[in-house]
């Protein structure tokens, strides 16, 4: 009774942010047990790829994009969807004592599709694994993880609140039915919320900085101060003089520079 409390709880923090519970499990990916097939047409690279997803969840292992080609319109043409667990392991150390683990199994699972007259086709199949399945794991294998644009939503918006990650994370759990329906883990909750702090972090400094020198200037006229950015918006150099010191420079008409660097 104290779960099912929590549960609810946990649910009544998204609705006051106005989520209902049907947005977290949009775009959520059921499993599909038809397997691809050599001459399978799709309408676009992304319908392929949820297609071969659905298909991995539901035998039970995880996928990725191996390679990729572009055609001289610089167009993507083809492209190869393997197992995650395809290739071989070279170390490089060849100490035994301090080698990493690895999934890598040569599995030779994989499904080739090629772009002709605007639509996708499956050129290449091959269901062969050299690893036992887990189909009730799949979801959360590699390149079977997904977190769609309505959770990303919910977490930046419980983050604001100050909502703590684990009860965040257990208010989507409720949401979806358990555990057993979530398409990714706590901790990739963790990451994304840490990332998208870093980047307000980063963005917050920027425009601290900017309203700060906007203010000074509007209480004095000669304040001045000027921020070189890249292409991408970020600050590359940021010089600043206030009306004393320009007003000293002009009659002095030198610049004084201090060298901190050297140690007597």
């Amino acid at each position: 009774m104290e779960n099912m409390n929590t549960c609810l709880d946990d649910i009544e923090i998204d609705q006051l942010h106005g989520k209902v519970a049907e947005d977290i499990n949009e775009n959520h990916v059921q499993p599909n047990s038809i397997p691809p097939s050599v001459g399978m047409v799709f309408e676009s690279v992304n319908q392929a790829k949820s297609f071969y997803r659905q298909y991995a969840i539901s035998k039970g292992f995880g996928i990725r994009t191996r390679s990729s080609r572009k055609n001289n319109k610089n167009e993507l043409c083809y492209f190869m969807m393997v197992c995650s667990r395809a290739g071989k392991f070279v170390a490089c150390n060849q100490n035994e004592m301090i080698g990493r683990p690895t999934q890598a199994n040569d599995c030779a699972a994989r499904m080739i599709v090629s772009k002709r007259d605007d639509k996708w086709y499956i050129s290449a199949f091959d269901d062969v694994h050299t690893h036992d399945l887990s189909p009730t794991k799949s979801r959360l294998f590699r390149g079977n993880k997904r977190m769609n644009l309505n959770v990303k939503r919910t977490l930046d918006l419980n983050a604001e609140a100050g909502v703590r990650i684990n009860k965040s994370f257990r208010s989507l759990v409720c949401a979806t039915g358990g555990y057993e329906n979530m398409e990714f883990v706590e901790q990739d909750v963790r990451n994304y919320v840490a990332k998208q702090r870093r980047a307000l972090s980063k963005d917050g400094d920027a425009k601290a900085l900017l309203n700060h020198f906007s203010s000074m200037r509007e209480l004095n006229k000669d304040f001045f101060f000027n921020i070189d950015v890249d292409d991408d918006n970020r600050i590359l150099n940021v010089f600043w003089a206030d009306a004393r010191s320009r007003a000293a420079c002009e009659y002095f008409g030198d610049v004084i520079s201090f060298d901190n660097i050297l140690n007597k």
